[in-house]
């Protein structure tokens, strides 16, 4: 039995619930008694319910209750605390709290019946009549309303960057732009609340991408300690960050059904799915300055985010610009548009994949200014160490990803490289960009079990989103403890579990994968506890260090073995079990911790019709130790066909008249589809990080869509000479 799992590629452990349908998502539970929520929402950005009609809709049979501002239980209007772990500066949205409009999409009332199509049909003949208010949701059409009221700090300036780029030989000051985009995932978001009356406690299932996130915001809401509240979320469909915060379907299936005493669900349409965050629109600004030979003299960055008017969003936008090339001279300036819209939200690889979009195209035309290799000009400008922080990194294999990476693509050949084609309608160019996302560990908790059979269970209140935590975790828990995949189990989305950070930031492994591997450490030193009173073997000096574990069995300093099996029965005990809390490690303080990557593609233009295609995308990525090079891969693999997406087709339109988003569908709203991918080769540097975390990993999820649509833009431009700056890249750019 081979139980060195770590760093090899297997199936996930729960594939075959997932393809077989046996794997219960949020919507799929049915308590007894269920009944249906469906939401109104509004039509208007900014203004005022003036009345709200709700006679026709309570006559239809099985309407049990339709809920708006006007009877919303008083115990929720006043001392409540309606904020979640991620509740950015400001006041977070309250559904149905009063009568005043603040997006176009809010709900504004919730229709209960005894079916889901019974309470869609019920929605549709309430009548609300409005007080309209003149809205803006445009802005390029704001910037002059642009604050830096409850913006977090920008990292700090340094030297004298407008003297610089005065100075400079080689310069530019340009601006990029890219729209609003959403996150789409395949699941809506859906919750289903069941009340107790007699223990005044819910149990509610929810769309999340973190149990416990959930359960504060319910706990805040009710007034209610966190031992009445179990939220559980055992499967999610895809989030990308739009379950990191608590969406309205989850307060408004709760407050009905501790109203009714009902168990009720309310699911999100597609279309309602538009309703509730999104990654902001932004404008930015840079000033870049160099020498004739390439060296970078000044980097000025500005960068204007979209808000609420109702909370601060901030990005970390423009702080990249400070870190990823060394330069003496450099400004960083972040400011906020507020506008008639619901507060934006993380998306994957949040203010990353937004900053290093407008940075990685400025050194692109840097470089083709001052006549140097875009790859050359990076290598010219590469940073040793964390300017931002004055810190040095970890570890950073940046350097062996453009080399992997170069070499695997053919960058320096690829002038002389052609395509097939049957005329010569077709523009070949040849793009790259650098990728950069943190490497992050959180405060995280871990239960095992180990019985008498060798059965392991393993529990985390964590998620598994579709990213392979299930699998991983499964994974580093055998290794640890030495016993078969077989033999592990490991439970997750569940509040009664030990607490775990929400799944998103790309910390999960990082954070609950060490927790996992200390909690089965501890199981390993009661092991050793146990086999020093009932072994044969002398014991009494060996460390707890010094005992490994492999193929179901303690593996001592002589060479010589004791089964684990055999430890507890001896111990006549049926099984053990232990629980941590890991925290980061004081020492990581001293340094920066990010994955790199470098991106390389080609794109073909149709000379006439101006159409993009991408045939070819080679990424590197340096992302410390791989625990599962497959489930690692197929995070790659997604997140470059989302930065496809990113560059050449995601753009979601408001109408500014009245605040509406006018493709809030799968039709309209286009994306990256099979036809849009290609070849897609993935490459993974070896990195070796013994200070990040215990596993040495950094996480997967976020770098690979950082520099893909900046690559894609310059590769636009060495095919058609034409400089896109506002995403996305659609034909009638290139046309123009």
């Amino acid at each position: 039995m081979d139980t060195a799992y770590i760093g090899k590629s297997r199936k996930r452990v729960d594939g075959v619930k997932k393809v077989t349908g046996t794997a219960t998502y949020v919507g799929e539970f049915k308590p007894n008694g269920l009944v249906h929520g469906y939401v109104v929402n509004s039509t208007i950005a900014n203004g005022k319910i003036v009345a709200i009609h709700t006679n026709k809709a309570k006559l239809i049979e099985g309407v049990l209750e339709i809920f708006t501002h006007e009877n919303l239980p008083e115990d929720l209007v006043h001392n409540v605390d309606y904020t979640d772990p991620l509740s950015p500066p400001g006041h977070p949205f309250r559904p149905l709290y009063n009568d005043n409009i603040l997006y176009n999409g809010q709900p504004i009332a919730l229709v209960v019946a005894e079916s889901f199509e019974l309470a869609r049909y019920a929605a549709g003949l309430v009548e609300v009549e409005y007080q309209v208010e003149e809205c803006s949701t445009d802005i390029m059409k704001n910037r002059d309303s642009a604050t830096s009221e409850g913006v977090e700090d920008t990292a700090p300036n340094r030297g004298n960057p407008e003297l610089a780029f005065t100075n400079a030989e080689v310069k530019i000051d340009v601006e990029y732009s890219q729209p609003r985009h959403y996150h789409n995932p395949m699941e809506p978001h859906v919750s289903i609340a069941e009340w107790d009356v007699h223990n005044k406690s819910f149990k509610i299932y929810d769309k999340v991408q973190g149990v416990n996130s959930s359960q504060k915001y319910i706990c805040g809401i009710f007034n209610l300690n966190s031992e009445k509240v179990q939220i559980l979320s055992p499967f999610v469909g895809g989030g990308f960050g739009s379950g990191l915060r608590p969406q309205y379907q989850l307060f408004l299936a709760a407050m009905a059904a501790r109203e009714l005493h009902r168990p009720v669900k309310v699911s999100l349409t597609r279309k309602q799915m538009f309703s509730f965050g999104h990654r902001p629109a932004c404008i930015q600004n840079i000033q870049l300055g160099a020498s004739k030979k390439g060296k970078l003299e000044s980097i000025i960055h500005k960068a204007y985010g979209e808000t609420s008017k109702f909370e601060k969003y901030n990005e970390t936008i423009v702080d990249w610009s400070g870190m990823m090339y060394r330069c003496d001279h450099v400004k960083l300036e972040y400011e906020l548009i507020p506008v008639n819209v619901y507060t934006p939200m993380d998306m994957r690889a949040p203010g990353g994949a937004t900053g290093m979009f407008a940075l990685e195209c400025a050194m692109d035309e840097l470089a083709v200014k001052a006549n140097i290799d875009p790859l050359e000009f990076r290598l010219i400008n590469y940073a040793n160490k964390d300017q931002n922080e004055d810190k040095p990194y970890s570890s950073k294999e940046l350097k062996e990803c453009y080399r992997q990476a170069a070499e695997h693509f053919g960058w320096l050949q690829r002038q002389t490289k052609t395509i097939e084609k049957k005329d010569d309608s077709v523009l070949v160019g040849y793009g790259m960009a650098t990728g950069c996302w943190e490497a992050m560990q959180q405060k995280s908790s871990a239960k095992a079990v180990l019985d008498s059979s060798g059965k392991l269970v393993v529990s985390s209140s964590t998620a598994d989103i579709g990213t392979g935590t299930y699998t991983v975790m499964s994974q580093i828990a055998a290794e640890t403890l030495g016993v078969s995949m077989m033999d592990v189990q490991f439970d997750l989305g569940d509040t009664s579990m030990p607490k775990a950070p929400i799944e998103g930031g790309s910390w999960t492994v990082s954070s609950v994968g060490s927790a996992v591997k200390a909690v089965c450490i501890k199981i390993k030193e009661q092991l050793v506890d146990l086999a020093k009173v009932s072994s044969n073997e002398n014991l009494d000096e060996v460390s707890y260090d010094e005992v490994s574990c492999a193929d179901g069995e303690l593996v001592l300093p002589n060479g010589k073995s004791i089964n684990i099996k055999k430890i507890l029965k001896k111990a006549a005990l049926d099984k053990i079990e232990a629980e941590n809390t890991l925290e980061p490690e004081e020492r990581q303080e001293q340094y920066s911790c990010y994955a790199h990557s470098c991106v390389m593609v080609e794109v073909n233009v149709d000379k006439d019709l101006g159409m993009i295609t991408v045939p070819r995308v080679t990424s590197a990525i340096a992302g410390g130790r791989i625990i599962n090079p497959k489930t690692a891969e197929s995070q790659i693999l997604g997140a470059i066909t989302w930065g496809i997406g990113m560059a050449l087709e995601e753009e979601g339109m408001i109408d500014d008249r009245n605040g509406r988003i006018m493709n809030a569908n799968l039709a309209e709203y286009h994306m990256a589809v099979h036809a849009d991918v290609q070849q897609l080769d993935v490459l993974f540097v070896e990195e070796h990080d013994d200070i990040v975390n215990p596993l040495g990993a950094k996480g997967l999820g976020e770098i690979g869509i950082v520099g893909v649509a900046s690559a894609i833009a310059n590769a636009v431009y060495d095919a058609t000479g034409k400089r896109v700056r506002n995403l996305p890249i659609t034909l009638d750019k290139i046309l123009v």
